[in-house]
């Protein structure tokens, strides 16, 4: 019966093989034919009935993860050891043998061997490698096979091509991976010592030199602390002495060199002559002042004898290794100088008080010092003389007079200017409508515009021009610095001036003896004092919030008597009937400043098309009477900027670029008109703007403005033909934030 051929049916060891190829056993040596070996495999490569293949590499334990070849597994990993040759030396009665050191390596990549000798000074024989790397055969009889890594260990013989070398020690790497691949290591032996090197090294120690030889090499130091100074803040105390005083002096301590130099802190009006050094940089004896000595008897170096000039040197000279009759001088280290400690400065006590940063971590990193608690060396300050001024002699401006006594030689007064009113900022003077108020009654409808310039903080008032009024109207004080009212004149003090905190809707401004009241202001004054809370607290939209929280007992009448005004129940009240309705109920506790804030944030937002249509008839007429037909051209520009080809740019390079085509329009006009044009995201279509301005093109009707009529209490709030800032209100707002109510509330 015949077995199907399957894994485990068939008997034929053959079944499978695709290697049939005999070893060779016959080569050549020297021309000369002979048999090569007695262990080459049989046929195909597998090993004879009896045979043992020796391995050619080392075998190590196999690691988690795919196999990789031992020149990629143990690529630049060496084992190192330390060994020793007993060298017998002939010949001589000195020595027997001689101590020489080496460094075995073994590469564990393809178990090749390296041995070196490191340099011995002065030993006569040539270092270096002693053996190249390469595999090492072991001893014989079995000198057919090679070293492997477990052939090594420590305090073991072991034999290199008939030198026997003695392994001591080994460093950690090979300790670890001996440890890991089962080898059980030896204790480490001792490093013997070569008495013969050690007999000699004692030997030139006791010996003399014939020339002396002084190392005086600064030079280490000087590297390692260059620039590095410590530094302490002294006091010399001086006052026992007659006209002695209390002194604050500086100590530079140089670590390059071991120098101190100290300098002297001179107060203001002290007196003295401003001296540069109190002690130039030296080093600084501890027991002082030292006593003069003959010139030549301190010096670094003390000669014995000179020979003057030779024929390969210069000269030649003879020094005293002993240095008989050096006088010997103590100097402060840095060690002797600590906080609180007192050294002796040429007499003087002088007492270290306190240190840098620097100083502070350098003895806390050398000596471990971590007290640094300073001393009080600083004596009171003298009581500070108040300067009095002449009063104001009335020539020129206040300024102008007090720079006269500052100096021999005047300078003139340097006007501080805002950053507010910087080139580029458009809205850099805030405006005011105001109404005087002076007693004549004649004067009760004149009608007054106060701008103030927050870039010097001058102030001008502007007169508005009405027919048959008996005024020619226009400016009626040129732009100027304004003094509050009521100030004395001829002061020594300078005068107090009319600043931007004074101003806001519903104060009252003395300016130059004509009083004013400010009615209202225009959109950007209102926008920049809500900006600028802290400096216009009536602005503020929390803590007049928090004034009406102060009424909060009466908040079921409160919601009655909004609703009673609502009579529509519109949800909503003009801005006439509201400020009446707050006045009413905080019992004119609010300024009308406060009162606009409030609108302002509950207003209800106005339709602004038939604003928009009456800006673009204005514009197209500014640009009529200026003959102003490059609108191709800013489009133009428009699409070169606009990068992402959306047919928008932002508000800011829309203004820019009218800028620079000589765009005839005031700026508050052009801030209009894109306002108007602005979409969610600030953006604007250039080309529908310029085309709603092309005059050519698109001709708009002449408009008229709106007639405003005036409403209940406008002549009395605003005194003024100008429109309410805010016309309707929404109070239920109001008052679910301030008292929580809502419609169908209490």
């Amino acid at each position: 019966m015949v077995l199907p051929l399957l894994p485990g049916y068939s008997f034929n060891r053959n079944v499978g093989k695709e290697k049939f190829h005999k070893s060779q056993h016959w080569g050549f040596c020297n021309s000369v034919r002979m048999l090569v070996s007695e262990e080459k495999p049989g046929i195909g490569g597998e090993p004879l009935i009896g045979q043992k293949v020796k391995t050619k590499y080392s075998i190590y334990p196999k690691g988690e993860g795919t196999d990789r070849p031992s020149w990629l597994a143990f690529d630049r990993q060496i084992l190192c050891f330390d060994a020793y040759l007993e060298d017998r030396v002939c010949d001589k009665s000195q020595e027997i043998c001689r101590i020489r050191f080496y460094k075995i390596y073994f590469y564990l990549e393809d178990d090749t061997i390296k041995v070196h000798e490191p340099q011995v000074k002065n030993s006569g024989l040539p270092k270096g490698t002693f053996i190249r790397r390469h595999r090492i055969s072991l001893p014989p009889p079995n000198d057919d096979q090679f070293y492997t890594v477990y052939d090594f260990n420590i305090n073991i013989d072991i034999i290199f091509l008939g030198w026997t070398f003695k392994i001591y020690d080994c460093d950690k790497f090979t300790k670890f991976f001996l440890r890991k691949i089962g080898v059980k290591l030896n204790p480490p032996g001792q490093r013997p010592q070569d008495l013969y090197l050690k007999m000699r090294k004692e030997t030139l120690e006791r010996a003399e030199p014939l020339r002396p030889y002084e190392s005086t090499d600064t030079r280490r130091q000087f590297l390692e602390y260059d620039r590095k100074v410590l530094r302490f803040f002294c006091l010399w105390d001086d006052s026992g002495s007659l006209f002695g005083e209390r002194r604050e002096l500086v100590l530079h301590y140089f670590l390059s060199d071991d120098t101190v130099e100290i300098k002297e802190i001179l107060p203001e009006n002290s007196g003295r002559d401003a001296k540069l050094l109190f002690l130039r940089r030296s080093k600084l004896p501890k027991y002082g002042p030292p006593r003069l000595h003959q010139p030549g008897q301190i010096t670094d170096r003390s000669f014995l004898n000179f020979d003057g000039l030779s024929s390969k040197q210069k000269y030649s000279y003879m020094l005293d290794k002993y240095k008989l009759g050096k006088i010997d001088q103590a100097f402060y280290k840095d060690s002797d100088l600590f906080l609180g400690a007192t050294i002796n400065v040429g007499g003087r006590k002088v007492i270290l008080c306190d240190c840098d940063e620097f100083t502070k971590s350098y003895y806390k990193t050398k000596y471990g010092i971590e007290n640094f608690t300073p001393l009080s060396y600083k004596p009171r300050p003298p009581p500070k003389i108040e300067r009095k001024f002449p009063p104001y002699t009335g020539f020129g401006s206040e300024e102008d007079s007090l720079r006269s006594c500052l100096s021999l030689k005047p300078v003139p007064y340097q006007k501080k200017f805002s950053r507010e009113g910087s080139y580029g900022n458009i809205g850099n003077v805030l405006r005011f409508f105001a109404r005087l108020i002076t007693p004549p009654c004649a004067d009760a409808d004149r009608k007054f515009i106060i701008s103030y310039f927050l870039k010097d903080g001058t102030l001008s008032v502007f007169e508005l021009i009405e027919r048959n009024s008996g005024y020619t109207g226009g400016l009626f004080l040129k732009r100027s610095r304004v003094k509050k009212f009521g100030q004395e004149v001829f002061k020594s003090e300078l005068p107090e001036y009319i600043n931007v905190e004074d101003l806001y809707v519903g104060a009252k401004v003395n300016v130059n003896g004509n009083l004013f009241a400010l009615l209202s202001a225009d959109e950007y004054t209102l926008n920049y004092m809500e900006k600028n809370v802290d400096r216009f607290p009536f602005s503020n939209i929390e803590l007049t919030l928090q004034k009406l929280k102060e009424e909060e007992s009466k908040s079921r009448e409160i919601k009655q008597v909004f609703s009673a005004a609502d009579c529509n129940h519109t949800k909503m009240v003009d801005f006439n009937t509201f400020r009446d309705l707050l006045l009413d109920i905080t019992v004119n506790k609010l300024t009308d400043q406060e009162i606009l804030t409030i609108a302002r944030h509950y207003r209800v937002p106005e339709d602004m098309g038939s604003d928009r249509n009456l800006l673009i008839a204005q514009a197209q007429e500014k640009l009529k009477k200026n003959m102003f037909e490059h609108f191709d051209r800013l489009i133009s520009s428009c699409v070169y900027e606009d990068r992402k080809k959306k047919n928008v740019l932002p508000n800011r390079d829309i203004k820019r670029l009218c800028k620079s085509h000589r765009f005839p329009l005031t700026d508050d006009l052009l801030e209009n008109l894109l306002a108007r044009f602005e979409d969610s995201e600030g953006q604007i279509n250039y080309k529908s703007f310029f085309l709603a301005l092309n005059w050519r093109m698109n001709p708009v009707s002449e408009l008229e403005a709106p007639h405003y009529v005036k409403e209940r209490g406008e002549d009395v709030c605003f005194g003024m033909p100008s429109p309410i800032p805010v016309k309707f209100i929404r109070y239920l707002d109001l008052l679910k934030d301030v008292y929580g109510l809502d419609q169908e509330g209490p």
